[in-house]
């Protein structure tokens, strides 16, 4: 039985649809939420697995956010001790950071349903190698981040050409929320700080992106399915009794 440990960062963002399968396979979850306790201190080396979700913050905002400190100090250990890790928009992002690439500001924010793209090297991706043709996927950030150095680009989209990569054999960054269902998409759609950013800086009612999700959730989550059960993969499955 596998232990992970999650990174979260507001109550809106959880883990998704990577909670029941980690508890179908008879994982323990651990999660950290640095909203709740800022002041958290997890140690790595308990863990065999370590998952970033999303969240409000910027992978530079350690000044405003010590706990991101924190958690780069957890993500570089993961990768000393070769502890599989998956970075989620945030996550992603301070995965980037920790291996040393920059992160910026996107000209244009990702709000809303774009397709993600394969790449060179996606069909030879433990993970990506689910990703075959163009693909809906459900986005929401204002940051992108450089592609670290050694790391192979995975996916990108129209806007944003750098929406997931693997560095090493265990690490995967993923810019999208492939983890979200159609429910957790429709409440941000309804929380005061999600809808200030789409009028702040979408290009779609929240009506609009209802029917989109409504429309495109299938796909999604039949690709997220696909990869983060990949992911999960070398963590092992519950043992049935014979």
């Amino acid at each position: 039985m596998a232990k992970v440990l999650v990174f979260q960062h507001v109550a809106a963002e959880p883990l998704g649809t990577l909670d029941p399968m980690l508890r179908a396979r008879g994982h323990r979850i651990r999660y950290v939420n640095f909203h709740r306790d800022p002041d958290a201190r997890p140690d790595i080396g308990r863990y065999d697995a370590l998952i970033v979700l999303g969240g409000p913050q910027m992978p530079d905002q350690a000044d405003r956010y010590p706990h991101l400190d924190v958690e780069i100090g957890c993500i570089e250990a993961a990768l000393k001790k070769e502890i599989p890790v998956l970075g989620i928009c945030l996550g992603a992002q301070l995965l980037a950071y920790a291996l040393g690439a920059g992160v910026r500001p996107l000209p244009r924010w990702e709000i809303g349903w774009h397709d993600i793209e394969p790449t060179l090297y996606s069909a030879a991706d433990p993970l990506f190698c689910a990703l075959v043709e163009p693909n809906p996927a459900f986005h929401w950030h204002g940051y992108t981040f450089d592609l670290p150095s050694g790391a192979l680009p995975l996916a990108a989209s129209k806007n944003c050409s750098n929406q997931a990569f693997r560095y090493g054999q265990n690490a995967w960054g993923l810019q999208c929320h492939l983890e979200l269902d159609e429910r957790l998409i429709n409440r941000w759609l309804t929380l005061p700080e999600y809808t200030a950013d789409l009028e702040a800086h979408g290009q779609s009612s929240a009506a609009e992106l209802r029917a989109e999700t409504h429309r495109l959730i299938g796909q999604s989550a039949t690709l997220g399915r696909a990869l983060f059960g990949q992911f999960l993969r070398p963590l092992g499955e519950r043992k049935s009794r014979q």
